[in-house]
């Protein structure tokens, strides 16, 4: 494995100069996301360089509960954004979504980890944060997809859902529908994706481990493994999400809420 590019501080200055560049063209064209543009750059550097140093230091201590901490951080800000992409309005939202992102990231985790990568420690940061991190913001982009395309739906339906109930289906029955097609709404794009991987564009890990000298044979095996990973997580997390969403909609007495 050839030695890696280590990248100086001006190198990274030379790497902003892009976002000077962007926001010239931004001026040019009289676009006004000028600003936008400022504060995205900055808080990329800032937060980048944040997660560096934390990461430098989870590495080095290398202690299972660091490594959940951190794993169980990115999990409940994730879970937020999903949330509030969904909706505020709708009682048990948050605790909906976190368990469902949650049991489909320990169950892609805990297969990949014990069946395939067998490391020597089951919380070797080095596999489970990366990994996770890529579960965890998969699976926010499918339950938020999945959850506001049900809660929509729903709520523009209500006239043959009542339909429904009226002649005996149970409230189950009733979104079935609409459940599948939320779930399907929010697989589309990984199911894109894995029809065009390699083809039309190169996965940004497989690009990263070359960059970062890996063989790429083996690149591409992990590639592999990752977007299997992807779709399983994001199957299980609409199919749990959409299912705990469509029992806040009806009471005990199986009556659609409005």
């Amino acid at each position: 494995m050839e030695d890696l590019i280590k990248l100086d501080l001006v190198d990274l200055a030379f790497a902003v100069g892009l976002m000077v560049i962007a926001i010239g063209l931004s001026v040019w064209e009289r676009l006004g996301i000028e600003l936008n543009f400022v504060i995205a750059t900055g808080r990329t550097i800032l937060q980048l360089l944040v997660l560096g140093y934390v990461f430098d230091f989870i590495f080095a201590v290398n202690n299972a509960w660091a490594v959940l901490g951190i794993v169980a951080i990115m999990l409940t800000i994730a879970v937020i954004v999903a949330r509030n992409r969904i909706s505020q309005k709708i009682p048990l939202v948050l605790p909906v979504v976190w368990g469902a992102i949650l049991v489909s990231t320990a169950f892609t985790l805990l297969y990949t980890n014990f069946l395939i990568l067998q490391p020597d420690r089951w919380y070797e940061p080095r596999y489970l944060i990366p990994l996770a991190g890529i579960i965890i913001g998969n699976a926010m982009n499918a339950a938020a997809i999945a959850g506001d395309r049900l809660v929509s739906t729903i709520n523009n339906s209500s006239g043959e859902i009542e339909t429904h109930l009226s002649l005996g289906a149970t409230p189950q029955q009733a979104v079935s529908q609409y459940r599948r097609e939320a779930i399907r709404a929010a697989l589309l794009p990984t199911i894109n994706q894995m029809m065009l991987i390699a083809m039309a564009t190169l996965p940004s890990i497989t690009a990263g481990q070359l960059l970062g000298g890996v063989n790429p044979l083996d690149a591409v095996s992990y590639e592999i493994v990752i977007v299997f990973m992807v779709a399983v997580a994001n199957l299980l997390t609409t199919i749990l999400v959409t299912r705990g969403l469509c029992r806040q909609f009806f009471n005990s007495a199986a009556q659609l809420v409005r």
